[in-house]
């Protein structure tokens, strides 16, 4: 058997950075003082030129890259998730999603599994700031290969793009043959008994969980979500009708995150038993992030007993 590549998803953003900056002269990128966290070093070593330190100024940074996408520019500003969707929340607000203009956010270090930086640092909650935002597109990539793909497609998607990227290293799930295009969700396992809807770091989870619950007798459908908004409604109505039941999984707050995107369609469309796994109402905590995802019940054994529990409900409401 190959042996799995770990990789964290902001290298796949560092990389398709560097690619389009060879492919294309309009690509310029920002960064808010963390230029080699968020891998745009990568980029500012091959074009120097085209690279933008902003210091700690994230209002500055969206500001300008507003400016360049006026000037008919295609701007990638990165910092944290936490400081893209806190700090310079107006910004993006006002100067960007309002204008409908062509900046693409990088938010790296999404989620708890940022680890010992504790909960300054852990964003929880910039996809619920982000997608509802009106013209906002929100992508969270499952591995580095897709973050790739998505940094690339973001470039020539029209409107603000919202990248979500994580800082610890991830299995590698998909492959570089494997089709991905913003909007359209990856159906990774076939499944009839209930459909698992993941994201980011939880898709590897749900994986795990459908090898778990086939032992169990119990046929789940993986969805890889990866993009946010907008929503895939095929998949997620087609995945509703077949099976009957959904789990949703995503390293992030439950209010108003990607659970909470599926279930708005869901129940208008076609209401089935569904169960949301993520994190509850609070804030992240310093830990490594493996024990960080036992302690948030982001790990397989709670997809399994979310998956469980909607089929009984399921049952329960035939009979």
């Amino acid at each position: 058997m190959d042996k799995v590549v770990m990789k964290p998803t902001r290298d796949g953003f560092g990389e398709g950075l560097v690619e389009l900056g060879e492919k294309r002269k309009d690509i310029v990128a920002l960064c808010a003082d963390l230029t080699e966290s968020t891998r745009v070093s990568w980029f500012k070593k091959k074009f120097p030129d085209r690279f933008f330190s902003m210091g700690v100024s994230e209002q500055d940074m969206i500001g300008t890259a507003a400016g360049f996408a006026l000037a008919g520019k295609t701007p990638f500003a990165a910092t944290f998730g936490v400081f893209a969707a806190g700090r310079a929340w107006d910004q993006v607000r006002v100067s960007v999603a309002y204008m409908n203009l062509n900046v693409k956010i990088a938010g790296t270090h999404g989620g708890i599994s940022v680890g010992p930086d504790g909960p300054t640092h852990q964003a929880i909650e910039e996809i619920t700031l982000m997608r509802v935002l009106p013209n906002m597109t929100v992508i969270v990539p499952c591995d580095w290969i897709e973050a790739k793909k998505a940094t690339i497609a973001s470039a020539s998607y029209k409107g603000p793009v919202y990248l979500r990227l994580g800082r610890g290293k991830e299995p590698t799930i998909t492959k570089e043959q494997d089709l991905f295009e913003i909007g359209k969700a990856n159906v990774l396992r076939k499944g009839n008994d209930v459909a698992i809807i993941a994201c980011g770091h939880e898709v590897h989870e749900a994986l795990l969980a459908h090898d778990t619950l086939k032992k169990k007798g119990i046929s789940a459908r993986v969805i890889n979500l990866h993009t946010i908004k907008p929503l895939d409604r095929d998949v997620i109505l087609s995945a509703a009708r077949e099976t009957g039941a959904i789990v949703t999984a995503e390293e992030h707050s439950l209010s108003g995150g990607m659970g909470s995107a599926v279930s708005e369609l869901v129940s208008q469309e076609c209401p089935v038993p569904i169960k949301f796994v993520g994190v509850k109402d609070r804030f992240g905590e310093s830990g490594e992030p493996k024990e960080l995802f036992k302690v948030f019940e982001l790990t397989e054994e709670y997809i399994v007993k979310a998956a469980e529990e909607v089929v009984r409900r399921k049952k329960n409401k035939k009979s």
